[in-house]
């Protein structure tokens, strides 16, 4: 067996109002769940970005959690990559760059596919490209 997909991804940010704001509005993503002081949920086509406070999520279960997830956080900045045709990196880098956000590197891999870089204001380090660059 193996799974079909990732469901969910997650990144540790400082500042929960800033990524919301970040994420809903620079990156357009429809936000489905939010505990204020705690995490802000996004939907991104088929799966869900997730944004913790890791000081928050770090904390051990209360007796009276509703939820049984288990603690966990990390420190330091995480990566992730936003899926995206040819014509549609052009057109972020034209937006990120029109939002006064840097890029901080844009390349061709060697087996097809471009991608740029470039953070959130928690200084994670997102990407956006060509699937073909995994051969997809």
């Amino acid at each position: 067996m193996r799974p079909s997909a990732i469901l969910e991804s997650a990144l540790y940010v400082t500042d929960l109002d800033t990524a919301e704001a970040f994420y809903g509005g620079v990156m357009g993503l429809e936000r489905i769940a939010k505990v204020p002081g705690r995490h802000v949920f996004f939907r991104c086509g088929q799966g869900v970005l997730l944004l913790f406070n890791a000081d928050a999520t770090r904390q051990p279960l209360r007796p009276d959690a509703r939820l049984p997830v288990p603690p966990h956080g990390t420190t330091g900045p995480g990566h992730l990559c936003f899926s995206a045709t040819a014509e549609e990196v052009e057109q972020w880098k034209t937006r990120l760059e029109g939002e006064g956000i840097a890029i901080e590197a844009d390349f061709e891999w060697p087996n097809g596919g471009r991608s740029i870089y470039f953070r959130d204001p928690s200084g994670n380090s997102l990407e956006i490209a060509e699937p073909k660059l995994w051969g997809l």
